[in-house]
Parts: C-alpha cells; structure tokens; sequence
C-alpha cells in the first residue's frame, strides 16, 4: 500500500475544506464579533485566541490519544467533527456569549489537533519531498481561503444577518476535513510509559538546538501574532480612521495576502527540502516584520497593499516551516511529542499577545505598536544566527537525547 499516495490524495481534499475554515480565524470570525455583534475587547480577544488556547492544550491532546491508542488521524477527524458541532450550534443560538464560545471551541479543535497531523506527515512523506508534498496541499488551501474570502466579504457586505450562513459553510468544511482525515493512514503514537500531559518538555531542556530555536520563535511569535488579528481591528474600527466596508477588509486581509501565498508556497516548499532551515527562518522573520511595519505605519493605500503581499509572502513559508521544521531536529518516532512542545509555546504567546495587542491600542497608536513588533522579531533572528553557519542538522532515526525518568 502506497501511504505516500493515499494521504497525498485525502490531504488535497481536506485543503479544500481547510481552506474555506482559515478564513473564519483569519478574518471572518472577528469581523462579525466587530460589525454584527459589537464585540468588546475581552470577546475580540477571546475570538483571536482561540487556536492558541488549542495550541496549549496540544500536549494534553497528544498524551490523550496516545494513553487510548488511536490511530493520529483517527483522533484528528475526531476533533474536526467536535468542532463542526460547535458551529451549528451557533447557528441555532445566535447570541453574542454563544458565539465566543463556539468560535473559541472551533478554533480550539482546529489547533490541538496540528502535532497529530504533523506525526501523519513524518510516517507517510519522505524526508526528500516533505516539503514539496506538504506545499503543494497548502496551494489548494491557500487557492481556497482567496476564493472564500472574495466570496465570504461580498456576501456579508450590506448583509450581516448572513452571518448564519457563513458559519453552516465552516461547519459543513470541518465535518468534510474530519471525513478526509478519517481515511488517512496512520498508526497510534508511540508510548514511553509516561503519562504526564507536559512529559514532552523534558525534550527543551535535553535538546540545545530545539531550545535555542523555541527562544527565538517565542520572540518573533509574541511580535508577529499581536499585530495579526489587529489588521481586521485596524481596517474595521471607525476610531482608528478608516473603518472599511467588509469586502474591502476580506480584499486586504484574505485575498491579496493569500494570492501571494499562493504563488510563493511551492518555492518555500523546495528551499524548506534543500537549504539550511535557520536560515530560512531567518528570511521569513524579516519578512514578517517589514509586512508589519509597512501595513501599520504606511498610512497610505500603497501601504496596505503592500504590507499585505508581503505578509502573504512570508506566510507562504511560514506554512511549511511552522508546520513542519520539528521532522528536521526530532527523532521520527518523537515529532508528535517535539510538536506538541511547539503548538504549546505557540499558544502561550497566541494567548498573551492578542491580550497584550487589544489593550494596548486602546490607549497607544498602532504604530507603536508595530514598531515593537519589529524590533522583537530582529531580536529573534539574532539568536539563529550562529546556526546559519553550522551544516544543515538532520536527526538519526534513534534519539539524540538521552530519555530520563519522571
């Protein structure tokens, strides 16, 4: 049986419905908290948190499924079907309160579910064409969250009540995504006999270079993620000047940024295969950072424009190596517990930043704001670096670090 082909072909399918679900946490999901709700900052805030507190609860999710044995894939389909119930649950109680909590549910299930799918990547994909088989996946999703964007801005536009049907589309996407990951091949995780939900943070304090690259992704992830959810704030809000119509927001915020996504993942993808990782991360963070400082400070249409094409850029590899960068340091049968170490830190700051980002632009211009943000992601490429110089580090297939007892 071919494992390479049969999760290529339920992984292109799935993107499809992924694609059509990233746009409620990129965009839609807080625009209609904003203009139909009237959300205030702790319900905006808790809506832009909701895939990180899913990141946190990823380790907890990893020791689950491996305490029951279930397949990684079985677990994940699970989680997308939980989330989908939580959306039409919405739908039926249309209330403010009801719609934070299914969202956050939702965004939740999403996430926790990531290290589960990493783990699937690591057993079915081959090291050589990792990269280039998990971009071309996220091509169709990246096609898909354009399209729907474009489709999801003109269909609320002048018609918020729509929202109901909107969010019956997410829904639909993740009972599809919970079908494809159901026929994806995989096996249960393995098991050191530990049942510790944190067990897998022994591995910060045994790996040198995976500590080493945390520090540095926690720095560029608090810069990056608290200027993320503030684009929608930025172009929504009538007090910060331009509170623009949602079709225009989708345009800024989903179609130009993923256009670009589109066509830079299958280059990021081959250099993720082929070149020195810390470099690229390196390549991406400043990427980030001008997107940022550009789109926030260029008060200019110009500037909008452009800080979205090059965020677009930047995320296309983004994709790929957030998704994926643990397969180049993690011993093979170790990567859903290395990831799971990840989407953790990932969500910590996922939590604190949106906070930290919401509050302070109520009392501080955006541009502050986004000044820090850059200044914290060039902190964060000065601790790779030193690893830029050093031979690309591929692990063994047995462990580099020596497992102690808890």
């Amino acid at each position: 049986m071919d494992y390479k082909q049969i999760t290529f072909r339920f992984e292109r399918w799935r993107a499809v419905a992924a694609g059509i679900f990233e746009t409620a946490g990129s965009t839609f999901l807080l625009l209609i908290a904003v203009q139909y709700f009237q959300a205030g900052s702790t319900a905006k805030a808790l809506i832009a948190t909701g895939g990180s507190a899913g990141l946190i609860l990823s380790p907890f999710v990893v020791s689950w499924v491996t305490s029951l044995g279930w397949r990684a894939s079985q677990a994940a389909a699970v989680l997308a079907a939980a989330g989908g119930a939580s959306l039409l649950a919405v739908i039926i109680v249309p209330s403010l309160p009801v719609f934070v909590g299914g969202s956050m549910f939702a965004l939740v299930c999403v996430a926790a579910a990531i290290p589960l799918l990493t783990q699937v990547y690591q057993d079915n994909y081959p090291d050589h064409e990792r990269g280039r088989l998990f971009s071309r996946t996220i091509m169709i999703r990246i096609a898909m969250a354009a399209a729907f964007s474009h489709f999801g801005g003109v269909m609320l536009t002048g018609h918020l009540a729509r929202f109901r049907w909107l969010l019956l589309i997410f829904a639909g996407a993740l009972l599809a995504s919970a079908y494809c990951l159901s026929r994806c091949p995989s096996r249960p995780l393995v098991s050191d006999g530990g049942t510790n939900w944190l067990r897998p943070m022994r591995f910060i304090r045994q790996d040198k270079v995976f500590r080493l690259t945390l520090i540095s992704w926690m720095l560029m992830g608090i810069g990056n993620l608290m200027m993320l959810p503030l684009r929608v704030e930025y172009l929504a809000n009538p007090k910060h000047g331009l509170a623009l119509q949602a079709a225009t927001i989708a345009l800024l915020t989903g179609v130009i940024p993923n256009v670009a996504r589109l066509v830079m993942s299958p280059i990021w993808g081959r250099l993720f295969d082929t070149i020195n990782f810390f470099l690229l991360r390196i390549i991406l963070n400043l990427g980030f950072a001008l997107g940022i400082l550009t789109f926030f400070t260029g008060d200019s249409w110009a500037g909008l424009i452009i800080g979205s094409l090059m965020f677009g850029v930047s995320l296309a590899g983004g994709d790929v190596a957030w998704s994926l960068w643990v397969t180049k340091i993690a011993p093979p049968d170790r990567v859903a517990e290395y990831m799971a170490v990840h989407t953790f830190l990932t969500g910590v700051r996922g939590v604190f930043a949106p906070l930290l980002a919401f509050h302070l632009v109520a009392t501080i211009p955006f541009r502050w704001v986004a000044a820090a943000s850059g200044v914290l992601i060039v902190v964060a490429c000065l601790f790779l670096v030193p690893e830029v110089r050093l031979a690309k580090r591929r692990r063994p297939a047995s462990p580099l670090v020596e497992e102690v007892s808890e």
